[in-house]
């Protein structure tokens, strides 16, 4: 089983951390805290910071995420206005992640779920299910295993390109629920 190494402490670290332990996984949280003098642990690297933290991120452990799988879990909002997404019109922030980490793999997971969705295992009256987008079959397939394990549904979305798509849905969840007109409890659910 993978070895995870979180990038954040906060409802989404916590609520994705839970779920890969309760799936057996050996998980470890990096806080803002110890800045760029931790050591990543882990086989998998999960980016569960906002969007203007990954650059730093980057910047001080590139040589660390090499030969890794790094997921991506942001949502690359303008938090200022709440109406646009800060990366170039076409592309993700999975992909400028990728482009910043050519020698590692790079996943889009996690950020169309709420932290209250991860935990409970449910969305309305169906399970939590994670989405899954990237250019490497095995990387996909063992988060999948690590999340179903974990106890939640895990679908591959396709290749890494479809984390614009996954982005998008995710920009417009967060929309919706800081205006009030979706619980931050609720969300979007993928019914079989």
């Amino acid at each position: 089983m993978a070895t995870y190494t979180i990038f954040g402490t906060g409802n989404m670290a916590n609520a994705i951390g839970g779920v890969l332990a309760a799936g057996g996984a050996a998980v470890d949280h990096i806080s803002h805290e110890q800045g760029a003098g931790a050591t990543i642990t882990g086989d998998v690297v999960v980016l569960a910071v906002p969007y203007p933290a990954v650059a730093e991120i980057l910047g001080a452990y590139a040589d660390q995420l090499a030969g890794k799988t790094v997921v991506d879990i942001t949502n690359p909002l303008n938090f200022e206005t709440f109406d646009s997404l800060v990366v170039p019109e076409g592309s993700s922030a999975a992909y400028e992640i990728q482009r910043a980490l050519p020698d590692s793999i790079v996943l889009k997971a996690f950020n169309t779920n709420f932290a209250a969705t991860l935990a409970s295992g449910t969305v309305g009256g169906s399970g939590t299910t994670v989405l899954i987008a990237g250019d490497d079959g095995d990387a996909k397939a063992a988060l999948a295993a690590a999340v179903i394990a974990g106890g939640l549904r895990a679908i591959d979305a396709g290749s890494l390109k479809r984390a614009h798509e996954l982005e998008a849905l995710g920009f417009l969840q967060l929309t919706l629920a800081a205006a009030e007109k979706i619980s931050w409890t609720g969300g979007f659910a993928v019914a079989n």
